[in-house]
């Protein structure tokens, strides 16, 4: 009876693996061997043994494409090799000095000896493949480029993504990590808006959004009858594989059988990178897909590393994007609107044009020095365009076209909203409102607040912002947890039943991550990502003062939180050696926390309930490794690389994916890459995976 389950188990496999491969041959390479019968005949025989043996079910089988059950959210997910954005330039000059850059800061590499790829940029969503032993086990949104969002469910029902990369060389890596783009193709996007159009659905705008959309659905029974396509385009990690050029890399993506991005091309010199890039302009509009430039990269990875990457960016890759979209439009009015931090900004007023996919009728003018510089009037026919394919802008005038009745733009000389005398300090191009009670700044302080990733208070959108201040309900954001049903009720189409659900939806939000709490205090410098690295730190620092016995909090407590307490109280000099912390950001930290308005605005939340949740740090046990950052390179024979940094980071450690300076240790294995040549050339030490064990305790 074993022996008749282990013929079925293999039976069951090798019909997967042979689905799969045709799977690829149909949707990636238009190369069918078998008959659409032949292949129904195939995915039948599978599907009657896996319902008759349910014990051998596998979430990545071909019979599952079709969905998984719908989830309440998604989950978030960290990405262990952030997924940064690309650096832009727009012409062939910017380009140059982006090559011109690059080779002043390798110092010893001539212009001869510099190659590079370049790929079409994809208009789509940004995911993150991850396989183990060559079976998919995570598909996630770029999300920040940090943490995103698990889409596992939805990236299964993508038809030309396997399940199983197909060579033996990928599939016996316990862990590769892929980035790709999910995109529609025009055609596949035209079909689908003219389906949900038939059904009297709300259509898509784009394909870009279309794509987006329809990968974040909940239920993944959704996102299977929508038509996406993946391409691969990086290997973000590859556990026991090494790589010298990102050429080869792309060579890896397909031979796995993923997707790769498609028109990729090899670029000797840079001039072969000028005339790719004019082939993509020329053939634009002829692609399958919407692309908005071109994605170069410096191709040795040696290279790569030597040039690093800034918060956002590689230094080593940039896209180089098509000029923008336009359309002419006239300038009707120009409004002026107050930010957060009282930055008073013009805002054009446009009779509604169609460009880039989207209906445009309000657009930046920037600043009053961009006004001048175009020489801009009120009643002008102007050139719209969407930066990025993104952000409206208003371009320039078409002076021609004026008839004489064209009005001068004239900049306020007192705050739009609250009629304070505005400033604009030397060397500043924006005018901003002094007054911190200003309305505008009030309001827009409060969303920021209740956002989905500060305190992502649901019900609380502009609106009932607006309505709760002009009601003065509300006078900042610590008044919402003083809100009371009764009082909500009175507010026009306000019925008891929304207003208990805000107030309920309010109350409950007062429990919040510290991360989330910093992000949501709008601290200028400080987003997201700072918040969490801010949290990250102190969380640290905490734990080793209470350890060391060192921990004291002097003066008066305001939270519940002492990391929050310790980083109120934290230093310049101290915030300075943070990494990714500069003076400014420093300075701006420091500053809000001496602020008695502030002082004043945080006791009031803390009084009103709200407490911090403070995340989870191990400061029991020895650390062994305190202090010290580790790389690993080449095969280990007592376990997998994953397991090695993660016992690392354990243990006190930091495991780094690059060697640097500041490395303190590379440890290598068999056949070992580049990472052990950079060591060799740094002067870093380098130990072999017996040190390693006994600077670990596994081996004596």
């Amino acid at each position: 009876m074993a022996e008749d389950l282990e013929k079925i188990r293999q039976e069951i496999e090798r019909l997967r693996r042979e689905i799969e491969r045709h799977n690829y041959l149909y949707y990636v390479k238009s190369e069918p061997e078998i008959s659409d019968a032949e292949y129904d005949a195939l995915l039948a025989r599978l599907k009657e043994l896996e319902e008759k043996y349910p014990q051998f079910y596998d979430p990545n089988s071909p019979t599952q494409r079709v969905g998984a059950p719908p989830a309440e959210e998604f989950r978030a997910v960290e990405h262990p090799v952030p997924l940064l954005s690309l650096d832009k330039v727009n012409s062939p000059e910017e380009f140059d000095e982006f090559v011109n850059r690059a080779l002043r800061m390798l110092g010893d590499v001539s212009p001869e000896q510099l190659d590079f790829t370049a790929t079409p940029k994809l208009d789509g969503l940004s995911v993150r493949l991850r396989y183990e032993n060559g079976a998919l086990v995570l598909g996630a949104t770029r999300g920040d480029g940090f943490r995103g969002e698990d889409v596992t469910a939805n990236v299964r029902t993508i038809r030309n993504l396997p399940h199983y990369l197909l060579s033996e060389e990928a599939a016996r890596l316990p862990v590769v990590e892929f980035r790709g783009e999910v995109i529609f193709h025009k055609d596949d996007f035209e079909r689908l808006n003219a389906e949900l159009a038939a059904r009297g659905e709300k259509t898509f705008v784009n394909a870009r959004n279309g794509a987006a959309g329809s990968l974040r659905q909940l239920d993944p029974n959704i996102t299977a009858q929508r038509p996406l396509k993946v391409y691969v385009y990086e290997v973000l990690l590859a556990e026991g594989k090494e790589f010298e050029s990102h050429w080869e890399m792309l060579e890896f993506i397909e031979s796995a059988g993923l997707p790769v991005v498609p028109y990729r091309k090899y670029c000797r010199t840079k001039d072969d990178v000028h005339r790719y890039f004019e082939w993509a302009s020329e053939n634009r509009d002829s692609l399958p897909f919407e692309v908005d430039g071109v994605v170069i990269k410096i191709n040795r990875v040696e290279y790569q590393r030597r040039l690093g990457e800034v918060s956002h960016h590689p230094r080593w890759a940039v896209a180089w994007k098509f000029p923008s979209q336009e359309a002419v439009t006239t300038l009707l009015d120009v409004e002026w609107s107050v930010g957060r931090t009282g930055a008073v900004t013009p805002v054009a007023i446009l009779e509604p044009v169609f460009v880039g996919g989207a209906t445009i009728s309000r657009a930046t003018l920037h600043n009053e020095d961009e006004i001048a510089r175009l020489g801009i009037k009120i009643g002008d026919r102007v050139v719209v365009k969407r930066a990025g394919d993104v952000i409206p802008e208003v371009v320039r005038p078409l002076t021609e076209l004026r008839t004489g009745d064209e009005k001068d733009i004239v900049p306020p000389e007192h705050c739009p909203v609250c009629g304070a005398k505005l400033s604009r300090p030397p060397g500043e191009v924006i005018r901003r409102c002094p007054n911190r009670f200003c309305p505008a700044q009030v309001a827009e302080s409060i969303k920021h607040f209740v956002s989905r990733k500060a305190f992502d208070i649901e019900g609380l959108g502009d609106k009932q912002i607006e309505t709760l201040l002009k009601n003065n309900l509300i006078s900042d954001a610590a008044d919402l947890f003083s809100l009371k049903p009764e009082q909500l009720v009175k507010l026009e189409r306000w019925g008891e039943k929304l207003a208990t659900k805000i107030v309920n939806n309010i109350q409950n939000a007062k429990k919040i991550p510290l991360e989330r709490f910093l992000f949501a205090l709008g601290i200028p410098g400080v987003g997201e990502h700072l918040a969490q690295v801010l949290t990250e730190h102190f969380a640290k620092v905490v734990a080793e003062e209470k350890k060391g016995g060192k921990f004291k909090i002097d003066g008066e407590r305001w939270s519940n939180s002492d990391i929050f307490e310790r980083l109120r109280r934290a230093t310049f000099d101290e915030l300075v050696a943070i990494n990714e912390i500069g003076p400014a950001t420093a300075q701006s930290i420091i500053d809000f926390f001496a602020d008695e308005h502030n002082q004043r605005f945080l006791k009031k939340l803390f009084a009103a309930g709200v407490e911090i949740v403070e995340p989870a740090v191990e400061s029991e046990g020895e650390k062994p490794l305190e202090g010290l950052t580790f790389v690993f390179t080449g095969e280990l024979d007592s376990m997998t690389r994953a397991e090695a940094q993660e016992l690392v980071r354990k243990l006190g450690g930091r495991a780094a994916s690059s060697v640097s300076r500041k490395t303190d240790y590379v440890v290598v294995g068999k056949n070992p890459g580049s990472k052990y040549t950079k060591a060799q050339q740094l002067g870093v030490k380098i130990i072999n995976e017996e040190e390693f064990l006994r600077m670990v305790g596994l081996k004596k």
